[in-house]
């Protein structure tokens, strides 16, 4: 019989978050390992289809020229995910519940199973629009030196010119936070920065596609 040393060393267990870029999320903004940060912003639709060929051709320009007045790169990405309907069915729920009306209960409770029905039948889909905005240090923090002045690194005599070195970085992001959103107003889309929580459960979605029904765990 083989013993636990012939079958060679075990392959050390890691965690999705060892393979990502990101150190932290701090005030909604996202803090990557090597010191750049990112401020997510979710953008509004609109339907192109249904405006005339005079306003897709005003909304192509426009937006054509929000693209070429940026000095840095934007990443835009688009997520869609099955249309949850659990807190629409809830709140249904809590109104069978209060009801005292048998005829109102007996259409609530056919409602529901209606709704239910519907949107497994359908495949209903939901799409959000993000838009990431970039800001990188112009020092490399890997070469030493410079990890001490980050927020992330380590807790030194510099934590208060660390927390001064933060702010000044999230100054520079959020004046290109600031160009992006009216870049955009222009063409009729408007635009909201996510929170640390709406960060944090956005990249949690993203890289945990198979429990996108549950909810995310609590962090301790």
């Amino acid at each position: 019989m083989p013993t636990q040393e012939d079958k060679g060393p075990r392959a050390s267990a890691k965690s999705t978050q060892d393979f990502l870029p990101v150190s932290e999320v701090r005030d909604g903004v996202i803090v990557l390992k090597d010191g750049g940060l990112r401020a997510i912003l979710l953008a509004s639709s609109l339907n192109f289809a249904l405006k005339s060929e005079d306003e897709q051709t005003a909304f192509i320009m426009q937006f054509q020229n929000f693209l070429n007045s940026l000095d840095f790169s934007v990443q835009i990405f688009v997520q869609s995910r099955m249309l949850d309907i659990r807190p629409y069915v809830a709140t249904l729920e809590v109104a069978y519940k209060e009801q005292l009306d048998d005829l109102m209960r007996i259409q609530i409770r056919e409602y529901i199973q209606f709704v239910k029905s519907f949107t497994e039948a359908a495949n209903i889909m939901t799409k959000n629009f993000f838009l990431a905005v970039p800001y990188s240090p112009s020092v490399n923090i890997k070469r030493g030196g410079v990890r001490s002045m980050l927020p992330f690194g380590k807790k030194d005599a510099n934590t208060e010119e660390a927390n001064r070195t933060f702010e000044e970085q999230v100054s520079q992001l959020e004046q290109r936070v600031s160009i992006v959103q009216q870049g955009l107003i222009r063409t009729g889309v408007r635009t909201v920065q996510l929170g640390t929580e709406e960060v944090i459960e956005l990249l949690y979605k993203m890289f945990n596609p198979g429990e996108e029904g549950k909810p995310m765990p609590l962090q301790k």
